[in-house]
């Protein structure tokens, strides 16, 4: 593809991180936000190419910050051409017991994963919709396995269900303005999500997400990619 401006939430680490730096690598200019400003930090020195990457403190949850974080991105760059709502997480109590459920899991935990990963690409989208419009551009979800096949009194679960059903209703609504709207679907991917060595053997590599997320963005004008399901070969849900 052309060379565009992409804005990355949750990428100073796994998936996001990839594929900023993919993207970077193939000369394209990368806005990235993230929560910690020492994380944020950290991931510019390493990534490199400071003329392309903008690195914005943000937590995707926030109105003001989302909002400040897609106004900063074009003015620094001239445009948007994609937005891709990556930042996610799951509760603690999840972590720690290998799959807390809302049985046994602890209520006070939950409100930071549901407004991340619900409320943070609603966001993203209604600040950076505009902008998309003006350049025909696109905007990825991500969501996750987890968001197509339900498991036990999951409550991550219910929140990935979320991100299905709001990138269907924004699709049925952007694609009016000409903006393309892709869902990208993960299965079991070797991140930080996964606390000390809990990740499956078999996960996917970060990058391989990544890869998708650049195919996503190179569809030609016209091309409507609507969701991508990517699992590990092994996955047995």
């Amino acid at each position: 593809m052309t060379s565009r401006t992409v804005l990355i939430t949750g990428a100073t680490s796994g998936i996001g991180a990839h594929a900023a730096r993919l993207l970077l690598d193939r000369g394209h200019r990368v806005a990235v936000t993230g929560r910690n400003e020492t994380k944020l930090r950290a991931f510019l020195n390493a990534a490199g190419h400071s003329d392309r990457l903008l690195g914005i403190t943000a937590d995707a949850s926030d109105w003001h910050a989302t909002y400040s974080a897609v106004t900063r991105t074009v003015e620094h760059f001239g445009a948007l051409h994609a937005a891709v709502a990556n930042a996610g997480v799951s509760s603690p109590d999840y972590q720690r017991t290998k799959g807390a459920t809302l049985c046994d899991g602890d209520p006070t935990l939950w409100p930071p994963m549901i407004l991340t990963n619900v409320l943070g690409p609603a966001l993203l989208a209604k600040a950076a919709l505009p902008h998309l419009e003006a350049t025909s551009g696109r905007m990825v979800l991500i969501g996750s396995v987890a968001g197509v096949k339900n498991a036990p009194a999951n409550l991550y679960s219910a929140t990935k269900w979320a991100v299905t059903g709001l990138a269907e209703n924004l699709r049925m609504h952007a694609t009016t303005r000409g903006i393309g709207v892709t869902l990208i679907n993960p299965g079991m991917t070797d991140s930080p999500f996964w606390p000390g060595d809990y990740a499956p053997s078999f996960a996917l590599a970060p990058e391989h997400v990544a890869e998708a997320i650049c195919f996503a963005l190179n569809q030609p004008a016209g091309v409507d990619l609507n969701t991508l399901t990517i699992r590990p070969i092994g996955q047995p849900i």
